[in-house]
């Protein structure tokens, strides 16, 4: 288990989006020009969003998807012209609001914005969950629990993204951890693909759940791995 509670790295990772990288992250998800290294991260990003959507179908009319973590509010634009009915929350209300100034006029009826924790049952029950780079910071054990929480509330599918464990992202949070606490953003917990396939069978609220498929999206400094778990 991580040294840290699933409650503290949350109210980490929401302080480090909503006030020290928002302004980056605004400018990472837009058009605006970016360096090299930023570029390599927007293009796998898109090419990785893409791929999540188009696992949820090409008509989603009636559907309702959960995007956990929707930083400002590009998977949800792309559900949502494809007919669904998008429930969109992320940590960082700094996001969130960027989120509703971005969204185009044509959608914005099929969206709900909320900022707050991706878990809240209050948000209700989906059809699709998407979480895109919303458990990347989380260990491992604690990243399953959240899905397998959200799995209560879904009837089709699940979909996420994690960092996969490789011998350079081992050495790269190994320097980056040493860096002073206020330098510091909520670090990638890099997890093994066997592992949380592992947990997934054998956690109680997932009995029956199967992992359907999985992509890699490697461009440049974004590396990052996604899975499919439906219904069985």
């Amino acid at each position: 288990m991580s040294e840290i509670s699933y409650e503290q790295r949350r109210g980490q990772i929401e302080n480090y989006f909503d006030r020290t990288a928002a302004a980056a992250w605004a400018t990472l998800t837009s058009d605006a020009p970016v360096g090299r290294i930023r570029a390599t991260v927007r293009a796998g990003r898109d090419q990785m969003r893409s791929n999540l959507v188009s696992w949820l179908g090409q008509d989603l009319k009636g559907k309702r998807i959960l995007d956990a973590g929707c930083g400002t509010g590009a998977l949800a634009v792309e559900a949502a012209r494809l007919g669904a009915q998008v429930v969109a929350i992320d940590l960082s209300p700094t996001l969130v609001n960027l989120a509703r100034e971005r969204i185009p006029a044509d959608v914005a009826h099929l969206v709900e914005f909320h900022s707050g924790d991706m878990l809240d049952k209050r948000l209700g029950h989906f059809d699709h969950v998407v979480a895109m780079d919303s458990i990347i910071h989380y260990d491992t054990e604690d990243a399953v629990n959240a899905l397998a929480q959200l799995a209560e509330r879904t009837s089709k599918s699940i979909v996420f993204t994690f960092a996969p464990r490789t011998p350079l992202l081992a050495l790269m949070i190994s320097v980056g951890r040493l860096l002073p606490r206020g330098d510091r953003a909520p670090w990638l917990e890099p997890m093994a693909e066997t592992r949380i396939a592992e947990l997934m069978k054998t956690h109680e609220s997932l009995n029956d759940w199967q992992c359907a498929r999985m992509h890699k999206v490697s461009s440049g400094f974004y590396k990052s791995k996604a899975m499919e778990w439906v219904r069985s």
